[in-house]
Formats: C-alpha cells, sequence, structure tokens
C-alpha cells in the first residue's frame, strides 16, 4: 500500500510545490490536485457532499489549474507520482489536454498519471458545452482519443464528441500508458465504465465506512469484463487507523490518500510531520 496527499488548491496556502516537495521528503509516494475551471454562481446541479447548490468549501470557486500546479511540483521533485483528484478533461480540448499531458509526462520523467471525474457540476460543464447526459460518453471518448495521440505515430479519432484526422503529435509520455483513474460513486454502473475505459478507482470521500463491500462489488465486475490485470484503488482517508488500512491493503486498496488542511504554510508542514510519524509503523510492516 502506497501513501499520498491531496492538496485542495487555492490562490491562498501553501503553494503545489512546496507541498509536493514536502511530501516526497517525508516519504509519500504521491501527489494529488483537483480542478474546476469556474463555478456558475447559477446552478441546478447539487454537489454530492451538501445535497443543494450550496458548496461545501470555498475553495471550489479558487481552485489553481492542475497541470500548472503539478508542472511546478514536478520542477521540485525527482520521484513522488503527479496526479488529479480529480480533473475534469470534457472541459478542455482533447487534442491540447493530451499535449498538456504527455508533455508533463515527458518533462517529469514518467510520473503522470490522470485522476478523472464525470463531473457533478453539470451547470459547469455546460459552460464548456459537454450535455449532462452524455458526460461519461464525451469522457470516454476523450481518454481514447488522447491515448490514440500519446502512443500512435500516426493517430486518429472518429468519434460522435472528438474528430481528427491522421496526425502526428511528440512527445509521447515516456510511459507506455498513462495511468487513467475514475473518481466516482462505487457503483455497478460506475465499475463497469471504469472497467471498460480506465484502469482504476478513486473513491469518494463518503465511502469509508462501506469500502470493503466496495471492493467486492468491483473484484467482480472486473473479472465479469475480462481484465486480467488488477485494479488500482485510490481510497481518500480522514485519520489513520491501523486495522482499518490493513483491512484495506489486504482487500486490495493500493493507494491511500489524506487531505492537507487549508492552513499556514508552517501549520501543514507540521501537520505532515506527525501523518508521517503516524504512517511509519504501517510502512516498516509493509
Amino acid at each position: 500500500m502506497r501513501f499520498g496527499i491531496v492538496l485542495f488548491t487555492s490562490d491562498r496556502g501553501i503553494r503545489p510545490a512546496v507541498a509536493a516537495k514536502a511530501a516526497e521528503e517525508r516519504g509519500f509516494e504521491s501527489f494529488f490536485v483537483p480542478e474546476h475551471t469556474h463555478i456558475p454562481i447559477k446552478r441546478e446541479a447539487a454537489h454530492p457532499l451538501t445535497g443543494d447548490e450550496s458548496l461545501p468549501d470555498d475553495r471550489y470557486m479558487r481552485t489553481l489549474d492542475p497541470w500548472v500546479a503539478l508542472a511546478t511540483a514536478a520542477a521540485v521533485t525527482e520521484r513522488i507520482e503527479l496526479s488529479t483528484a480529480v480533473a475534469l478533461p470534457t472541459e478542455h480540448d482533447p487534442i491540447t489536454l493530451a499535449k498538456t499531458i504527455a508533455t508533463l509526462d515527458h518533462l517529469s520523467g514518467g510520473r503522470v498519471s490522470v485522476g478523472a471525474g464525470f463531473g457533478w457540476n453539470t451547470d459547469e460543464l455546460a459552460d464548456h458545452g459537454v450535455p449532462g447526459n452524455k458526460r461519461r460518453t464525451v469522457l470516454r471518448e476523450y481518454l481514447e482519443a488522447m491515448r490514440a495521440l500519446w502512443t500512435e505515430e500516426e493517430a486518429s479519432y472518429d468519434g460522435d464528441f472528438v474528430k481528427f484526422g491522421p496526425s502526428w503529435a511528440w512527445p509521447k509520455p515516456v510511459q507506455a500508458e498513462v495511468p487513467v483513474l475514475i473518481g466516482t460513486a462505487g457503483t455497478e454502473q460506475g465499475f463497469r465504465w471504469i472497467a471498460r475505459s480506465a484502469d482504476g478507482w478513486i473513491t469518494t470521500p463518503y465511502e469509508t465506512h462501506t469500502l470493503l463491500e466496495r471492493l467486492q462489488l468491483l473484484t467482480k465486475v472486473w473479472q465479469e469484463a475480462g481484465r486480467e490485470d488488477t485494479p488500482r484503488v485510490v481510497a481518500l482517508d480522514g485519520k489513520p487507523d491501523t486495522q482499518r488500512l490493513t483491512e484495506w491493503s489486504a482487500a486490495g486498496v493500493t493507494d491511500v490518500l489524506y487531505g492537507l488542511p487549508d492552513k499556514s504554510e508552517a501549520e501543514v508542514l507540521a501537520y505532515l510531520d506527525r501523518l508521517a510519524g503516524k504512517l511509519a509503523p504501517l510502512r516498516a510492516s509493509a
């Protein structure tokens, strides 16, 4: 089991490069950041946690661009994985986004993965021209098109939402395959989508107590889809609990992420020190 950090970035508080460097120095193996391009003031979409149009945190409207944030982190780190929890690829042009991610993977030495979401904020998606009832189809096509650009010497794609003829696009990612993880509720529908189009699952913050049951369903769906590999499972956790983490590891959780507090740099670094200390016994016994 690997341990990582997720920083809910904003235009205040600790900078991503500082947080990523500090996390790497303390032995954490991954660094994740979120994405929202903007938050429409007038919305019909309900937030999954609040159940209505209110937001649980004002950082939703203040998030930094994830790929710029990760690029700054890449420049001051050497080993830590650089990822998103979660990015919204359908809010970008897929050709230029493929270039951005491939460039980051190239410059970081192959340390990028893509944590993507379907997008709960359908009003935000609508401003990008994405129909809310088609957002899963759009994401599937975007990922397929980006993979073509990443892996094929002459790439092309012909879908309902993405179309381009034979094209050259470099750099290619350092990795043979850029891992794609999907952040969504642990339902059979979601798992079937992941088994078809992705490499793993990022849990939602409110599935801690049902995670073992969800993992059984994921395993069943994965096998039924004929996948011969093992899904990567990235679980969002609150406070470390040795027994719970041991159970998660045995059930197939590969990564656990801990969120940083929205506090001053000194307080965040002190929190990282405490968190690393609590996880040290688990690392030693691994």
